[in-house]
């Protein structure tokens, strides 16, 4: 089966966004959104699940709240059409304002007031709630890695899988792993052989640099790394630097101004580059504003991630996303995400439906969902609690390549771009 996308991008890169800114079936078929047979009185009382999203946390307004744009999409949806075996799916959303305090706050009223059935596409920038969900038993579908939650606890499923104990300690021993398969990627599909790696000088944005820098290193990359002053950075040097030293790829450990101020720079300065490499968070349709003043370097952006490109609506799942979501200003991968886990939800409750949708069926399917896809919107998705961490893995990510006019554009068959390629430890 294939493995998500490097965990250390996911889990570094959110912390860095805090501190710089202070085998069961996967495919639904379309009778799934058929109409249901009128609900008798004792069917008809709403499943209700939760959503808890960092919608005003200090990285900004939006950042979080793709995944939840995205699953609400789909339960309207799915309520139009009659809901679960005639029952409307009853949605309670939370904002934790991106503080650990105000994500207990969440968990509390969701869990024990609301007594909702799940949790469902979670995106908070601290989970710190997570263990009260986990000891409630209250299933957690489809929720981004931003931390290690998903990697630590029972009952909490991530949307990329996990393979760890989920014991109460991160990953094994405190250490998470993540595998080289987007550079391995770049160095046999486009002969990308130096890379350059930009950071600020803080501590979050270092540590993440220097786990890029290691990942590069062991598929056999020349790295050029460039660290620029947090408070006062010198973009146009860092990309003269770049640009002397021949890099084929650039990554980074900066925020989304600090991207763009990049990519203007190294237009300025002539940097060009195979690929300007970025991550899911940032696969939007919002690029034409976010690098408005960096035409050649926005012309190398490319995204990877572990989700069916949002744009790619010759594929009938991606088009029915779509279809639901056109009333939305912006689209995004996280809001497919979020698409997807609401789906994988409904696959969860209509499995149930003979015995009763409580929290322990909804649980006892997730645990079993070996293998689940979303309809091809995911790549296969692993639950295993493995002793010991593999040395090795096949894995497998989907690559888009961003196009002015044409949006992004996805690059070959997800579930056919794969490698195995080693796992790295790293700490949370």
């Amino acid at each position: 089966m294939a493995r998500r996308r490097s965990r250390a991008a996911e889990t570094a890169g959110a912390a860095l966004l805090l501190l710089l800114s202070a085998a069961c079936g996967s495919r639904l078929p379309e009778s799934d959104f058929s109409r249901s047979p009128a609900p008798t009185a004792a069917r008809a009382q709403p499943i209700r699940v939760g959503i808890i999203s960092s919608a005003t946390s200090p990285v900004g307004g939006g950042a979080f709240t793709g995944p939840r744009d995205g699953a609400k999409a789909w339960f309207d949806r799915l309520n139009v059409r009659g809901g679960i075996g005639g029952r409307r799916v009853e949605v309670r959303l939370c904002d934790d304002g991106g503080s650990g305090v105000g994500n207990n706050t969440c968990v509390h009223r969701l869990i024990d007031e609301d007594k909702v059935v799940a949790l469902v596409a979670t995106t908070a920038l601290d989970y710190a709630g997570a263990s009260r969900v986990s000891r409630a038993r209250v299933p957690d579908i489809g929720g981004q890695p931003i931390g290690p939650a998903y990697d630590t606890w029972p009952h909490l499923y991530g949307i990329y899988g996990s393979l760890a104990p989920r014991d109460g300690r991160p990953g094994w021993d405190g250490r998470l792993y993540g595998g080289t398969e987007v550079y391995r990627y770049f160095a046999r599909e486009h002969g990308a052989r130096t890379a350059a790696v930009v950071s600020y000088n803080q501590s979050a944005s270092a540590a993440y640099a220097r786990l890029v820098e290691r990942g590069l290193k062991t598929e056999g990359y020349k790295v050029v790394s460039e660290q620029v002053d947090f408070a006062l950075p010198d973009f146009r040097a860092a990309a003269a630097d770049l640009k002397a030293e021949g890099a084929d790829l650039v990554f980074d450990a900066l925020d989304t101004h600090g991207n763009a101020r990049l990519c203007e720079a190294m237009d300025e300065v002539g940097a060009r580059v195979t690929a300007k490499v970025t991550n899911v968070q940032n696969w939007t349709s919002t690029v034409p504003d976010d690098y408005k003043n960096a035409p050649v370097c926005r012309g190398a952006l490319w995204a990877t991630g572990s989700s069916r490109d949002y744009e790619d609506v010759a594929r009938p799942a991606v088009r029915e996303f779509r279809k639901a979501t056109e009333g939305l200003e912006t689209h995004s991968q996280w809001q497919l995400e979020g698409w997807a886990a609401a789906m994988w939800f409904t696959a969860a409750a209509r499995s149930c439906a003979g015995s009763g949708v409580t929290r322990a069926c909804v649980d006892g399917y997730m645990d079993r969902s070996q293998g689940y896809d979303a309809d091809g919107l995911l790549l296969p998705v692993r639950f295993e609690r493995l002793a010991a961490p593999p040395a090795t893995r096949r894995t497998c990510l989907s690559v888009a390549r961003w196009r002015d006019g044409r949006g992004w554009v996805a690059q070959g068959d997800m579930n056919r771009t794969c490698f195995v390629v080693p796992q790295l430890a790293y700490t949370p």
